[in-house]
């Protein structure tokens, strides 16, 4: 066998075994597979390109000896520029996803913070009156930044729970808040109230999905379901694009209320709120939207990606802006 064959088909069966790794291994890939190992194997199937005894590559162009203007791989380089690009992306395609997830994934005009209070059992008229005033107090007298989207508490699931959603104007207002939680007399004396009603708490910051903005106050009555997913790292600019198509199908047969993926606290983490006349309309509701062209595929879609998912059916408080 010619020297010049048997690098040529050295250097195609390494690239096919690596590829064949990446298939066969199920190895983590990045959004350019598909499309790249169609273009590996294209490249490979293609006329082999002839080398010279020194490993420069001679194309259609260049018979004449002479060389290119600029020096072109070889074809164990090129062969392992693409598999690279199969793995790992292209420096274009890895740009082109973090200005999608910078511009596109978030509104980028709100931070939203979601505070969990778990409520000694037995105590949750107690917390709901100190609430009730301590809350509808930081939204008229503290920072103008800051407004309560909403307050519940819940019937269905974490029992014994009261979750709030905060709304400011960015981190520079959500930085002024927390100073003036930490000074204002009034607020340290509700709040320390408040804290004796409560076993546990948590707070997660979070962003807004760019396609599914927080509905404003409304007083709708019924019920409403907080809908919370872990997904597997990695996954939500996925996410994010099935369910641009899902929010829509589901607009045909109800109002989503708010859509948000976490920055900090807990990570991975995206929640959806929904609001139904009762239990009888969610189920019906939910029934309809499998008749919508997209959202089969939306569910087919995003299953996979889910580590963790959780249901909370919820009353509104009294003072909550969304009830």
């Amino acid at each position: 066998m010619q020297p010049s064959i048997a690098k040529t088909l050295t250097a195609a069966s390494a690239a096919k075994g690596l590829s064949a790794l990446a298939l066969g291994a199920r190895i983590p890939v990045a959004p350019s597979t598909h499309f790249g190992l169609a273009r590996a194997s294209r490249f490979l199937h293609s006329t082999p390109t002839r080398l010279s005894d020194n490993n420069d590559a001679v194309g259609s162009g260049s018979r004449s000896g002479q060389p290119a203007e600029e020096p072109k791989r070889t074809l164990p380089q090129k062969a392992s520029h693409i598999v690279r690009s199969i793995l790992h992306g292209s420096e274009q395609v890895r740009q082109e996803t973090r200005d999608t997830l910078s511009k596109v994934l978030a509104r980028g005009k709100y931070v939203h913070e979601l505070a969990t209070h778990k409520v000694k059992p037995g105590c949750m008229d107690q917390y709901r009156a100190v609430v009730s005033e301590l809350y509808p107090y930081i939204v008229r007298n503290l920072s103008p930044g800051t407004k309560l989207v909403g307050s519940w508490e819940t019937d269905i699931g974490d029992l014994d729970t009261a979750i709030h959603i905060w709304e400011y104007q960015g981190y520079p207002a959500l930085s002024k808040a927390y100073l003036e939680y930490r000074t204002d007399p009034k607020y340290q004396e509700l709040h320390r109230k408040m804290l004796s009603f409560i076993q546990e708490r948590k707070s997660q910051i979070m962003l807004e999905f760019q396609f599914w903005p927080t509905h404003p106050p409304v007083a709708k009555g019924g019920v409403y379901e907080l809908r919370s997913y872990t997904l597997k790292s990695g996954t939500l600019l996925e996410w994010e694009q099935n369910w641009r198509v899902g929010v829509e199908c589901r607009k045909h047969h109800e109002v989503p209320m708010g859509a948000w993926f976490s920055q900090l606290g807990d990570l991975n983490q995206v929640h959806h709120l929904w609001q139904y006349s009762d239990l009888q309309v969610r189920k019906e509701v939910r029934e309809a939207a499998w008749s919508e062209n997209g959202w089969p595929e939306t569910v087919l879609n995003t299953v996979p990606l889910i580590q963790r998912m959780s249901s909370r059916i919820m009353l509104p408080m009294p003072f909550s802006s969304l009830k």
